[in-house]
């Protein structure tokens, strides 16, 4: 988007482009019909299955011993190079398989708690450019949803300036003068996803029934996936997308020298906004700006950064390329907004205070605070937990910039940490780490010089006045009155009702004990293989008597001979099954 084309060459190709007839109409609608007819659920699974097969990775939905790699844990150069190898063939595998799981790799990189680091390394590199659909489809989305349709503009290059998995993105002019971009959700797509996700969701489920106790009781994948589901089909409407630009321009208005592009129309699969002409940031000339000027941008920037965090905000995908410098006007413009989302505001507060300890030593301190942040489980050790995060956080302490003992990391290394100790971490988490690192990222190549501590120490004032007004404003104390009032006005009543009980010696305690799905299942796996081996124990003797003490009298009789020799092969099998489950639990 922030490539300019030449106006006469937009010109050019815009006379091309004329109003959709009906004939023409009706000929792409049914070329769409067709296309999303083709996307059927059996016909996704075995596509998927297929090339997951192809690129020899359908052993992942079987073997538990992939689950050997904690993320965190220490790996030979010999795991490192089977991982590797995994990392390329997944990212092959989903380059193949086309949007939804080119997206499902970019949010399984911001997982790495999850998945060790030479397997996010590799789909890191996964390519979100695709080759551009033809302009009549996109023309034909233009055309259906805009109150005008193409009449819209007065010009359109129909070469398109941006084409991702999801959209395509056009330079044109509206009939006002306006330049304007226009992005422009593939038609295909909507069907492609819900189809592509009710496969996934069924990998998910078989993947996780191969986790260990410990890592099923601190992984929800299935719930991870409905979380990407839900975010991606936010991220496929652009009135979702239209709305968090204009959220987010207003949350920077008391900022000078960054900026939102303007919102001219927005449909379901059609943004037409503001067009930014200029440089993104890591392209930029150095002599463009001069040092004050990169100063006040990136204060800026990092500071917008901080008011949205704190506000619960997060954009999970802020770097230079997402940020264009205007070449008119030299604000920052953030120009793609499509992985937004939102986070707990008391775990951003807990996130803060966990910083602002670090940067003081207080890792004691800082260590309680991130404990308000992870979920420890009936698996997590709380004492090796806290000293583990303690021991991590020391080594933050007054960092240099450019260091790897950066911000942005220290995040992901508390996230890995309690992972480790087996702990749940709350759905957005991770991305909004993601953002935090990226976005200390993208000060730090805007100016080097500046540490962002010193710039997170200036906004102290901001954060503190924002979390005692979040705590302290009308609404929160409206809330806590109406709690405490109906605890007094309903005391009495709750007082009275447990003399009663005790007055007719009616005071019961109800204990229930419930065992979590993990071991459930691992007790009724117990009682198979025992009533297995009972089973073969009970064929072996009744075969043994029979064949013992039966004497020629069974012998002599075909049916109780064959009778008594099955019961004792029956027995071996059965006793041969048993043993191969508990040796392949064990190797599991």
């Amino acid at each position: 988007m922030a490539t300019p084309v030449p106006k006469d060459q937009g010109e050019r190709s815009a006379e091309q482009v004329k109003p959709l007839s009906a004939e023409e109409k009706e000929r792409i609608r049914q070329e769409i019909w067709k296309m999303r007819r083709a996307i059927t659920k059996g016909g996704r699974f075995r596509t998927i299955a297929g090339v997951m097969a192809k690129h020899g990775l359908l052993y992942l939905l079987t073997d538990r011993s992939m689950f050997r790699w904690i993320p965190g844990k220490r790996t030979t150069p010999e795991d490192d190079q089977e991982l590797q190898r995994v990392g390329r063939r997944l990212r092959l595998a989903f380059e193949e398989l086309g949007p939804t799981f080119i997206k499902l790799g970019q949010v399984l990189v911001t997982r790495q708690e999850l998945i060790p680091e030479p397997v996010t390394a590799e789909l890191a590199k996964l390519l979100d450019e695709v080759p551009p659909m033809p302009f009549r489809y996109m023309a034909y989305v233009m055309d259906e949803e805009l109150p005008e349709g193409l009449a819209t503009f007065e010009w359109i290059d129909k070469e398109p300036i941006g084409s991702a998995s999801l959209a395509q993105v056009y330079r044109a002019r509206l009939k006002d003068g306006r330049m304007c971009a226009v992005k422009v959700v593939r038609p295909h797509v909507g069907k492609l996803f819900q189809t592509d996700i009710a496969v996934i969701r069924k990998f998910a489920r078989r993947v996780h029934r191969l986790l260990p106790p410990e890592w099923a009781a601190a992984v929800d994948l299935p719930g991870l996936v409905d979380d990407y589901y839900s975010s991606s089909m936010n991220e496929l409407d652009m009135r979702v997308e239209a709305r968090n630009m204009e959220e987010h321009g207003r949350l920077g208005e008391e900022f000078e020298t960054i900026g939102v592009p303007e919102v001219y129309h927005a449909t379901p699969s059609v943004l037409v906004m503001e067009y930014v002409d200029g440089w993104n940031l890591k392209e930029f000339p150095v002599d463009f700006l001069t040092f004050e000027e990169r100063f006040e941008r990136m204060m800026d920037l990092a500071h917008y950064y901080i008011k949205t965090f704190t506000e619960g905000y997060y954009h999970a995908d802020p770097h230079g390329s997402n940020l264009i410098l205007d070449r008119r006007t030299k604000k920052v413009i953030g120009i793609d907004w499509g992985m937004v989302g939102r986070l707990d505001a008391l775990h951003t507060e807990a996130i803060f205070r966990m910083l602002l300890h670090i940067r003081l030593n207080q890792a004691e301190d800082a260590a309680e605070a991130a404990l308000d942040i992870v979920h420890p489980t009936p698996y997590t050790d709380p004492v090796r937990l806290k000293d583990e995060i303690r021991t991590v956080f020391i080594r933050y302490v007054n960092s240099e910039q450019g260091s790897k003992y950066n911000w942005g990391n220290l995040l992901i290394q508390a996230i890995t940490v309690a992972m480790r100790n087996y702990c749940r971490i709350p759905n957005g988490l991770a991305l909004w780490a993601k953002g935090f690192s990226a976005a200390e990222g993208t000060a730090r190549w805007l100016c080097p010089e500046i540490s962002y501590h010193v710039v997170l120490e200036s906004a102290d004032v901001q954060i503190l006045r924002r979390w005692l007004g979040r705590r302290f404003n009308y609404r929160a104390n409206a809330s806590w009155i109406t709690e405490a009032a109906k605890l007094v006005a309903t005391l009495p009543r709750r007082i009275n009702k447990i003399l009663e009980k005790l007055a007719w010696n009616d005071w019961k305690w109800v204990v229930v004990n419930r065992l979590d799905d993990d071991s459930a299942r691992q007790l009724n796996r117990m009682v198979n293989r025992i009533t297995l081996g009972v089973m073969a124990s009970g064929l072996f003797v009744g075969s043994s008597l029979l064949l013992s003490f039966g004497g020629e009298q069974v012998l002599s009789v075909p049916s109780l001979r064959w009778l008594a020799v099955g019961m004792l092969w029956g027995s071996a099998v059965l006793a041969l099954y048993v043993v191969w489950r508990v040796i392949r639990s064990k190797r599991a």
